[in-house]
């Protein structure tokens, strides 16, 4: 069967138009990413604000085109902590459902959490046991999920995503040493608050997917244009993703929108980001993570909506 699956994050909206097939995805027809910043001052105020939400809805104009033409089977939009967090999420998911006719789903950290470790080892070993931890940094929320094979064990959400950090702390352009600091500090506390020590020990592996991972391999490898299939399979080492972080946390932000590899539209968070994953890497004491460019939107193509639930 053909399915599309648009994921409405805190951060970005994206489309994955898959092909499936006894349980694979056999290939992908078309795949987008836009930054529409939804979950931008819903921290603060609580709601979503109607510039983002028209922001969405101006991105989904487009996807639904390319999912017309295209004539899919089913169609669904995940959506993540921007919604569920929001006074107004329900309204929003309805009515996206009534204009584009996608099934919704506003996930709890739970679900987000599973989708994103059925998606990240979809393509892995079933056999293999090696103790893994799949992390996903999103706009409002960071998702840690420890497994092995196919078999998630431990998932948990937290609210450490990269436009709820930004907002709390890094205000002055470039952000000063104290306001990383602070983020950093906050940030620790939220994980090592959610992740119990002995899980922490017992993970060997890590894979990173979605904005963060992927754009600090780009940068990393100064991709331009971004190529996907030199991102998926790469190792990022501790090492170098401090000398990023560093060398973009000195950048205004303008500056920061033109280095090689780097979306502009993800400048403004990308630092927040970098300071999440050094502390996620030091909490579960590894030196490097593989990003993945299988996340949510391959597992929700998996495990949700019709021939997927």
């Amino acid at each position: 069967m053909r399915k599309a699956v648009v994921d409405i994050g805190s951060n970005s909206t994206r489309l994955l138009i898959a092909e499936l097939d006894e349980g694979r995805v056999t290939g992908e027809l078309d795949r987008r990413t836009t930054v529409t910043r939804l979950g931008a001052g819903v921290d603060a105020d609580g709601r979503l604000s109607d510039d983002g939400m028209q922001r969405v809805f101006a991105v989904l104009d487009e996807y639904h085109d390319a999912i017309e033409r295209l004539d899919v089977d089913a169609g669904v939009a995940v959506m993540t902590s921007a919604v569920r967090d929001s006074t107004n999420g329900e309204e929003f998911a309805a009515e996206v459902q009534r204009r584009y006719g996608l099934e919704p789903h506003v996930l709890t950290g739970d679900q987000e959490a599973t989708l994103t470790y059925l998606g990240a080892t979809s393509e892995r070993d079933p056999a293999d046991t090696t103790p893994t931890l799949v992390l996903d940094i999103g706009g409002g929320s960071t998702e840690m999920v420890i497994g092995t094979g196919h078999e998630a064990s431990f998932h948990v959400s937290t609210q450490a995503g990269v436009v709820r950090q930004t907002e709390r702390h890094l205000h002055t352009d470039p952000p000063t040493d104290s306001e990383q600091r602070a983020m950093s500090q906050d940030v620790r506390e939220i994980l090592v608050a959610a992740v119990p020590s002995d899980k922490r020990r017992a993970v060997q592996h890590g894979i990173g997917v979605a904005g963060t991972a992927t754009q600090l391999a780009a940068i990393a490898q100064e991709l331009e244009p971004y190529d996907a299939a030199r991102v998926h399979g790469f190792e990022l080492t501790g090492d170098e993703v401090r000398r990023l972080l560093a060398r973009l946390a000195r950048l205004p932000l303008e500056e920061r929108r033109e280095v090689t590899g780097l979306d502009p539209a993800r400048a403004p968070t990308i630092v927040a980001g970098a300071l999440i994953l050094v502390e996620v890497l030091e909490l579960f004491g590894l030196d490097r993570i593989e990003v993945s460019e299988h996340d949510i939107l391959r597992g929700a193509a998996l495990g949700l909506g019709a021939n997927g639930s």
